[in-house]
């Protein structure tokens, strides 16, 4: 039987309707605005550097991990599919999925602590905005501007997918997004598009399920420990009832594929009641609600919360997890510390930008070149300027 497609929704975003760059360009003429903008992406060096940037593990421990990269692969699949589900745009969810972890720095949440500590002094390190950053400045591909020129739609779901941020307007590690505000107007105070909402959503859908298969394959928990957790627990029950003699490693698969498919259904199912409940008819309807128009039930809500439980206690912060965050927590702070004190010995290019007199400042420039690395590249860059023996 032929799948019948979801009419469009009445709140969702129409590309035609875009309300366009902060520098004007000629439109394409095989691809609608958002698509552009995921090719843009896709084609960013950023983007490329994701497939050696983790967020739990560090590349070098195994190849069977997620990285940022295949992270980000899994949470635009699971945008688009919930997207297309609820008659919205899909390749903005798409777009706003991929792009969402661009400005994480090297070694997962370890690097983004030690950065901002590191940063303490000089505004502080925030990972929505260093992504800004890099979709707005640090990416030069372009003759007439820095960035990735992206639509306001993609610009407002990066920066504020997770609700409204004009809160945080004050604090120094926002002054960038303050500055770009002002001259690009992104109503911070609202929410941000449907679409946005589903991309924020797909990445809690992700991470959760990836994280539970990938700690069971670096042997932090077992996967029999997992029957006595909320979710995954009796949907792993039901996979063994029905296939007893598969193997155990198959198993884990098909409840990891099983829960994905229960969180997706029970957003889609949570999301059309609120939609019909806060009678939701236009895109601005959507931004002027008083809350998420996308989300899981309150069930589905305290399910997950145990289960991050779970997975803080024996996966977050395990001991050969924590060995790892200790480690990268070093390398980065002795490489911001040695740059700020030696910048000649950055590269020609990052040196040059650290001499200027402008709004960023040496440190700014010193966070933006370690932002960027990869985890192995890190490693390396480390070992050159710490131990002569790699020069031998």
């Amino acid at each position: 039987m032929a799948v019948m497609p979801t009419p469009r929704a009445v709140y969702a975003e129409d590309p035609a309707r875009s309300r366009g760059r902060r520098f004007p360009e000629a439109e394409s003429a095989t691809r609608t605005p958002f698509a552009r903008d995921r090719d843009r992406i896709i084609h960013a060096t950023a983007f490329r550097r994701l497939k050696e940037k983790t967020q739990v593990f560090v590349a070098h421990e195994g190849d069977n991990f997620r990285t940022r990269l295949t992270h980000s692969l899994e949470v635009a699949q699971i945008a688009r599919s919930l997207a297309t589900a609820l008659g919205l745009d899909a390749d903005l969810a798409e777009t706003i999925a991929l792009a969402h972890d661009l400005g994480h720095p090297p070694f997962g949440h370890a690097g983004e602590d030690e950065l901002e500590r590191q940063m303490s002094d000089f505004g502080g390190f925030d990972h929505n905005v260093q992504t800004f950053r890099v979709i707005t400045r640090l990416e030069r591909r372009y003759p007439r501007f820095d960035g990735l020129n992206l639509t306001w739609e993609t610009l407002e779901g990066v920066i504020k997918h997770n609700g409204p941020v004009s809160d945080r307007l004050n604090r120094p590690s926002w002054r960038a997004i303050a500055a770009f505000d002002s001259e690009f107007d992104l109503r911070l105070d609202g929410w941000a598009s449907a679409e946005a909402q589903v991309a924020a959503i797909a990445d809690d859908i992700a991470y959760n399920n990836h994280d539970v298969d990938d700690g069971v394959q670096a042997g932090l928990f077992r996967l029999s420990e997992l029957l006595d957790v909320p979710l995954i627990g009796p949907i792993l029950a039901d996979v063994q009832r029905r296939y007893p003699d598969t193997d155990p490693s198959i198993q884990r698969l098909e409840a990891v594929r099983e829960m994905i498919g229960a969180m997706v259904g029970d957003v889609l199912a949570e999301t059309r009641r609120r939609a019909a409940d806060s009678r939701v008819a236009t895109v601005e309807d959507v931004r002027n609600l008083d809350h998420a128009l996308v989300g899981f039930s309150r069930d589905m809500a305290e399910d997950l919360a145990r289960l991050r439980s779970f997975l803080m206690e024996r996966m977050y912060r395990h001991w050969r997890v924590n060995r790892t965050r200790s480690q990268a927590r070093r390398i980065l702070a002795e490489m911001f510390q040695l740059f700020m004190a030696e910048p000649d010995v950055l590269p020609t290019e990052w040196f040059a930008r650290s001499q200027k007199r402008d709004e960023d400042g040496p440190a700014q420039v010193v966070c933006d070149y370690i932002a960027g690395m990869t985890d192995r590249f890190a490693i390396e860059e480390h070992r050159k300027l710490f131990h002569l023996e790699v020069w031998n």
